[in-house]
Parts: structure tokens; sequence; C-alpha cells
């Protein structure tokens, strides 16, 4: 472990594979600035579903609302770690907070392309931000571990932020809604001070660029097929719930069970961190998330639709801290692991477009199919790269 001059052992919380290690509040204060990111997603259905019941979106613009913010977001956080060097850290989070934080109060009073433009450009200091805890997790030598803490506080994030919507958006619609996020987001001014102004580099040999190299991008590939699967599927819940003659007091009942249980996941996914293989994790949860597809499939009763949408949401957590330790065996440079964050917002975007070209409006089950061969297709990709990483381990071990 690589502690810092005059630093006590004791007070470090983060170890660091590749550079100094952290202590508590800058580990905690880049953790904040991640959450902050994607604190939109959490409530972005309530919002945007808002908009379109007082005439200011339309029912298409919520979808293409959505695709764009997670586009730009994840366009700006791979470029961010492809071409940016970790410095001045603390100037760049303050100054995305705070654009971050104009711009969602600036969607208070916005309708039709303005909302699609304004949240486009939100999704830039949002990718900044993500950057910055991508940054410092992917540096660590238990980075499932850190992903798992960070995706508890984003979860825990947006159960608070959608429960206080409960009460602000029949108060105040949808503008306050944007309030409230711009609030928040200037709290990342607070998080900038206390955040690490600076990481090491990652490994680069002279005659490399910053970008993964070729088995990274397999990797990156594998990410975007799993996690897209999700995504495919899940953006139909409430037609899903209409197709099993169920009630849309039933499809949003499953939304906050889901939610709920996602916090459960970023726990669990913390404990089995250095415990558990990540192999062994994707493959169990292919299984969790193909068996509680199906069971969306036979029309079942409320109790186990929404029993069903609990367990998925579990899943969906805990299947994210591990991506980073996936991309770090097929890419131990750890660029690669750089562009995990990025990748997984792009599929976020991903996963929805291509179910809406199989769904109908008398048959949404189309994204079960594509989901499952999705996530298959991801989880084979994945096992052909860590056996290889094995065969190459083998060969280098002394006979």
């Amino acid at each position: 472990m690589r502690e810092p001059p005059g630093e006590p052992a004791d007070n470090i919380v983060v170890v660091e594979a590749i550079g100094p290690s952290l202590t508590l509040i800058p580990a905690a204060a880049v953790i904040v600035l991640g959450s902050l990111a994607l604190l939109m997603a959490g409530v972005m259905p309530v919002l945007l579903g808002t908009l379109a019941e007082n005439g200011r979106l339309s029912a298409a613009g919520i979808g293409q609302c959505a695709t764009l913010e997670s586009l730009a977001m994840g366009i700006c956080a791979g470029l961010c770690g492809a071409f940016l060097k970790a410095r001045h850290l603390r100037w760049i989070a303050a100054g995305v907070s705070f654009a971050l934080a104009a711009l969602d109060f600036g969607s208070m009073s916005a309708s039709g392309a303005q909302v699609l433009v304004l949240r486009t450009l939100a999704g830039i200091p949002e990718g900044v931000l993500l950057w910055i805890t991508v940054g410092m997790i992917a540096r660590t030598e238990v980075p499932e571990r850190w992903a798992g803490f960070y995706w508890t506080s984003l979860v825990a994030g947006q159960l608070l932020m959608a429960l206080s919507f409960v009460w602000i958006i029949p108060h105040f619609g949808s503008e306050g809604g944007f309030a409230a996020l711009g609030l928040t987001a200037l709290c990342g001014l607070a998080a900038a001070a206390l955040a690490p102004n600076l990481y090491a580099d990652l490994p680069v040999n002279p005659e490399e660029s910053g970008a993964p190299p070729l088995r990274g991008w397999w990797a990156l590939l594998a990410t975007l097929l799993f996690t897209a699967a999700s995504g495919a599927v899940m953006i139909y819940l409430q037609p899903m719930s209409q197709e099993a003659g169920l009630s849309a007091d039933v499809a949003r009942t499953a939304l906050w069970v889901s939610l709920a249980a996602q916090v459960v996941g970023g726990f669990l996914a913390t404990a089995m961190a250095g415990r558990v293989h990540w192999f062994t994790v994707f493959c169990g949860s292919t299984v969790l998330f193909i068996g509680g597809w199906f069971t969306l499939t036979i029309h079942p009763p409320a109790w186990l639709f929404i029993a069903a949408n609990g367990w998925m949401g579990l899943v969906i957590v805990l299947i994210g801290p591990f991506l980073v330790p996936m991309t770090i065996e097929a890419d131990p440079t750890r660029r690669t692991a750089m562009q995990s964050g990025a990748t997984q917002l792009l599929a976020g975007a991903l996963g929805p477009a291509l179910a809406s070209l199989i769904v109908s409006d008398a048959d949404v089950f189309g994204a079960i199919w594509l989901g499952t061969g999705l996530i298959l297709s991801g989880l084979a990709l994945m096992g052909a790269l860590h056996v290889t990483a094995l065969r190459a381990r083998k060969k280098l071990q002394p006979a």
C-alpha cells in the first residue's frame, strides 16, 4: 500500500493500485460527485411524464430526451477517459456542478425542443462528474468494492429524491422537480472542494494511445450487450403489466420495489467484492434475469409480478460493480475500465432503441426475447475473454 507523505496508515481507506491512496473524506466526495451525475436517471420517468401530462413534451419526446441525455453523458465520459489527464479535478468538478445546476434550473420553464436541448447539454457535465468517479474506482486494488459503494450511494440518493417527488410534484409540478435537482447539483460545489485534485496517470506505452487495446474493446462490447439487455426489457414494464391484466398501480408499485431492491443489491455487491469472482456473479445474474423476464410472460398475479421486478432490481445493481474487474482482467492497464461507465450509459440508450424496433402496441413481449439474446451474447463474450486470460496467465507461470 502506498501512503502519502505524513499520512497515518490507519487513515487510509482507499488502497490505490495506481497512485497514492485516499482517505475517507476525499473518497466520499468523489462518490457524491458520481451520484449527482446519475441522480436525474432515477426520477426521469416522473419528471418527463409530468411534462408530457402538461402538454410541454410529447410522448415521443420522453424517449428522445432520455436517449439524448444518456448518449451525451456516455460520450462525454468516454472522451474524458480517453483524452483528459486527471488534473485540476477540484476546479473541474466545481465548474461542471455549477453548469449542471444552471441547466436544471433552466429546465424549469422549458417545453418541447427546449427540453431536449437543455437535457442533452446536461449530459455533458454529468458525464464529466461520472468520469471523475470512475477514475478513482478504476485505480483501486478492489474496484468492485468501491463500485459497490458508489452504486449503493447512487441508488439510495435516487430513492430519496424519488420519495421527495411524492410531495414535490403534486405541489410544485415539474418546476419543483427540476429546482430540487438544481439545488442538489449545487452540493457538488462542496464535494468538489473536498475531492482529490489529481489522480496518477494510467500506464501507457510510448507507442500506444490512451485508447483501450483490442481485448479491451471486446470487453466493452460484452459490457454493452449485457447491460443493454435489462434496459430493453424494463423500459416496457408498464405495458407488460397491462398485457398481464394488471393495473397501472401494480406497475408503479413494482418500480418502487425494484428501486428499494437496488439499494440491497448495492450492499450485497459491496459485501461480495473480493470474495466472489466476477464471472460467477454474471453467470448467476444471467439465470436470475432470464427467470424474472420469463415470469413476466406467464401473465403472473400482482404479487409475483412485483416480486419478479424486485429480484431483477437487485440483480441490476449487483452486476454493475463487477463490470470493472471484468474489464481489468481483459486489459490490465485499466484504460478499458475507464470506459466502463460510459459504455453502460450507451447501453442504456441502445437497449430501448433496439426494443422499439420489434415491439408493437399489441405485443411488447418481443423485448424479452431480445433481452435474452443480448444477455447470452454478452455472457458468451465475457466467458471467451475469461478463458483466454486464464490461458495467458498459465503460459506465463514457470513450468
